[in-house]
């Protein structure tokens, strides 16, 4: 017979982690847990640890010691649901039946969507901070750099944490900058849309610091082929589809990104939507169709930047509409669209983005320009916000 549990969750990044804890805390107890990695990550700190300013061990945890306790971990992989028979099935051939279905397994990484690129990353002369493994590689690139060409692209369409692409740049130059050799070293950022973020404040501060440490931002530009052979990434501009070639160095790619093939392919996504993400009202995070199944996260169709501030508040609105949910009460927690997302624009001052799904500013302190560089904001996401998550956030107390 199938498993049955009351709440079962799939995926146990920062959003399955931390709603089951917040929902123990509101009283469910039969929850489970279905993730097949061993190690838990916090990903903020990739950039950190890309641009040599934290070290690997600072942002990994052991699965087992952030699940909350009382709460099932199933290590496997979900490859399936069947909305119509309240089922989850697993890559062991398992099937887990489910009262409530939350769903938040993350972003996947598309590599193959560009041609070469794969090849390029785990090359001598690539890498991709995106990736666990190869963040600490990004830095040994970067820092052992005198002269030469290296390349920052973000790909369009939804990306976990967008900002996170720039992030290593801004150290690295900073860093260059200490060693006297930025003059010595060009740098190209590649972005497809027409501002450096999207956001005015933002990008005034973020344009600031691109042209004091002279970085080519390419707007309206996108990464579309590398031949890792050559060392030569393949630019296509977004307005008039033309094509230049660059030679690098160093390629600090981050790949095109959507919700996991096995979720495309459920009856989850609305229908037409090509990155798969779970339709849902993005106020309440229920879905649209299925009143039993809810999203928050990366995997969400949601309209707000993908960020982990986004899913924080996220977190709080989910559980307690789930709560209302199991009592047959009104769902009267509603998400706002925040997002944030920290600029490391130098070794020690941080920019500090707050933002709506329509990327105006939503600072958390009414009225105080929180996107100004800043060393105290730095203090926030280097020191404070590690802190918060492991003893705060995945406890579902934050």
């Amino acid at each position: 017979m199938a498993q049955h549990h009351e709440v079962v969750i799939i995926g146990g990044g920062n959003a399955g982690v931390s709603l089951a804890a917040r929902l123990k805390r509101y009283g469910f107890r039969d929850i489970a847990l279905i993730e097949p990695k061993e190690h838990h990550l916090y990903q903020p700190l990739f950039s950190h640890i890309a641009g040599g300013r934290a070290q690997v061990k600072e942002s990994v945890r052991s699965q087992e010691s952030v699940t909350p306790k009382g709460v099932a971990w199933i290590k496997d992989k979900a490859v399936d649901v069947d909305a119509a028979s309240n089922s989850v099935t697993l890559a062991s051939g398992s099937t887990i039946t489910y009262g409530h279905l939350v769903v938040c397994p993350g972003l996947q990484y598309n590599w193959e969507a560009v041609p070469g690129l794969a090849e390029a990353v785990h090359s001598p002369y690539g890498s991709s901070h995106y990736e666990f493994e190869l963040a600490p590689k990004l830095w040994t690139l970067l820092s052992s750099m005198t002269s030469g060409t290296v390349i920052f692209t973000m790909p369009s369409g939804p990306v976990k944490c967008a900002g996170a692409s720039q992030k290593p740049m801004y150290l690295a130059c900073d860093y260059w900058k200490e060693q006297g050799v930025l003059d010595n070293i060009r740098v190209v950022m590649v972005q497809p849309y027409p501002t450096v973020f999207g956001v005015a404040e933002i990008d005034s501060e973020l344009d600031r610091k691109i042209a004091e440490y002279g970085i080519e931002l390419r707007t309206n530009s996108e990464l579309v082929a590398v031949n890792p052979a050559d060392r030569t990434a393949t630019i296509r501009s977004t307005t008039d589809n033309t094509s230049e070639e660059l030679s690098y160095d160093v390629l600090n790619a981050v790949p095109p990104q959507s919700a996991p093939d096995w979720l495309k392919a459920t009856d989850l996504p609305a229908a037409g939507d090509k990155y798969g993400f779970v339709e849902v009202d993005t106020q309440t995070l229920r879905h649209s169709r299925f009143a039993n199944i809810w999203s928050l996260g990366d995997a969400a169709g949601t309209t707000n930047s993908k960020a982990g501030g986004a899913l924080r508040k996220q977190t709080k609105v989910l559980a307690k509409n789930l709560r209302s949910a199991r009592k047959g009460e009104p769902l009267s927690a509603e998400y706002n669209g925040y997002s944030v997302c920290p600029f490391t624009v130098s070794r020690n001052t941080v920019v500090f983005a707050e933002f709506d799904d329509h990327y105006q500013p939503m600072p958390t302190i009414p009225k105080v320009p929180t996107w100004k560089e800043s060393r105290f904001s730095w203090w926030v996401d280097r020191d404070m916000f590690p802190q918060v998550y492991w003893h705060l956030i995945l406890k579902g107390r934050a």
